[in-house]
């Protein structure tokens, strides 16, 4: 499955560069610097080609002097050089400066067609990434130097990265639970990013493949989706020819139930998976067994995997719209209309906002973290009497490791500092008859 997605996802780039670079030759676009922030950024690339930022002022600096250039007191690009340093190695190579936009824009495409593959389904990452390659400001700048794509890039790497560490994390938050309950260690983030540091390789490809198995577990819910809709699609084709009222009774009812049945199909499966990251840090467990553990100890939490969604969403946009209203408040003093009807929000309330939203889902994360974490232990209390497990773990000094044995000897939480099982001295052979009689 994951070498499956990840060739699609190459797949899909490869075929977004070979598109921008047919549609930009058949539309006579020029596959040079063309314009004038262009020109700017191919200076720049060129400087920093030589190991250096700007050169000495022109003795003629006056016939020099344009857009988006320094001419005084040093010659040099007006751009920060981020965008230059990027694509400073074509320069060092001697490709033609149009490749490095258009490599990344197909990277782009690339990404986005996995990325919303992983959070609802194959079929709406081919439409996002239709709907992306189809803009015409963005053909455009496929095959300019400029530095949209390569801030779209790296923003887009950014969330792929983010979603990989959440699931990361949330292992050392378990098992810094579970100490807290045994040995009343205080949780922190030291602590809890001192044990992800540990297992870091392991749970980096644990990762990797929970994010896949949501993937599937999202396609399988939109197929369910999409069969109930074409229910209601079905029944507004006969209703209209009976009655509107029933019609309309008909749809909201099947989509009420669409969204409900894609919801049950999507936490069935993803919750199999809900708990790798813990049976990792927790127990002690390899990749392969951490996933097994958890397809065994995740049966029957669907209720309360959904009920615990729905709260972290609902406390996440409670906390973005307590958090929105000052902002809001001072666009209506500035006359700014923020309704969904209004026209384009000036730049400094789309920063603002935006800036708020990245706040409430750091706050609210957390909650994430925990409500899992608790999860995990509730989970084991209940089927393992896990509960019993950590006070005896409170009491007594941690078991020894025995060779081939998990259950019911295994430590509540794994330390790696257990001692080896010596077996005892050979006792002599005892003679005469089996039970000792005469």
């Amino acid at each position: 499955m994951r070498l499956r997605v990840n060739q699609l996802s190459l797949g899909v780039a490869i075929l977004s560069i070979a598109y921008l670079i047919f549609t930009a030759s058949r539309q006579d676009r020029d596959f040079f610097p063309k314009t004038l922030d262009d020109q700017s950024y191919v200076i720049q690339m060129r400087m920093l080609a030589t190991g250096k930022l700007w050169k000495q002022e022109h003795p003629c600096a006056d016939f020099f002097d344009t857009f988006h250039v320094l001419v005084q007191p040093r010659y040099a690009s007006a751009y920060f050089p981020g965008t230059a340093m990027f694509y400073t190695p074509l320069i060092w190579i001697g490709a033609p400066v149009w490749l490095g936009p258009v490599i990344v824009a197909g990277a782009i495409i690339g990404l986005i067609f996995r990325l919303v593959s992983e959070l609802i389904d194959g079929f709406a990452g081919a439409l996002a990434a239709l709907l992306v390659i189809s803009c015409n400001w963005f053909r455009m700048l496929s095959i300019l130097v400029y530095g949209q794509t390569v801030a779209m890039l790296l923003g887009l790497l950014i969330i792929a990265a983010g979603s990989l560490f959440s699931l990361i994390v949330m292992g050392g938050a378990t098992r810094n639970l579970v100490a807290h309950l045994l040995w009343d260690e205080a949780v922190s983030f030291r602590t809890t990013y001192r044990a992800v540091k540990s297992r870091f390789g392991g749970l980096l490809w644990a990762s990797v493949i929970v994010g896949l198995w949501l993937l599937l577990s999202s396609s399988v819910a939109s197929v369910g989706f999409m069969i109930l809709w074409f229910v209601a699609i079905v029944a507004v084709a006969v209703g209209t020819m009976i009655s509107p009222w029933i019609t309309t009774v008909a749809v909201s009812v099947d989509t009420v139930v669409a969204i409900a049945v894609a919801l049950v199909l999507f936490f069935l499966l993803a919750g199999r998976m809900a708990y790798v990251p813990q049976a990792m840090l927790v127990e002690g467990r390899s990749v392969g067994s951490a996933i097994s553990r958890s397809f065994s100890l995740a049966s029957g939490n669907v209720k309360r995997l959904i009920a615990m969604t729905l709260f972290t969403l609902f406390a996440t946009y409670s906390a973005l719209t307590l958090l929105i209203i000052p902002l809001g408040f001072v666009a209506w003093v500035y006359g700014v209309d923020i309704s969904f009807f209004g026209g384009q929000a000036p730049t400094w309330y789309s920063i603002g906002y935006q800036v708020i939203l990245q706040c409430s889902h750091i706050l609210l994360a957390p909650i994430w973290m925990l409500g899992l974490s608790l999860l995990y232990v509730d989970e084991r209390v209940r089927h393992e009497g896990y509960d019993i497990e950590l006070m005896a773990a409170r009491q007594l000094p941690e078991m020894p490791s025995l060779p081939g044995v998990v259950s019911p000897f295994a430590p509540a939480l794994v330390t790696g500092h257990a001692p080896k099982f010596v077996a005892p001295p050979p006792q002599p052979l005892q003679t005469g008859t089996v039970l000792g009689l005469s």
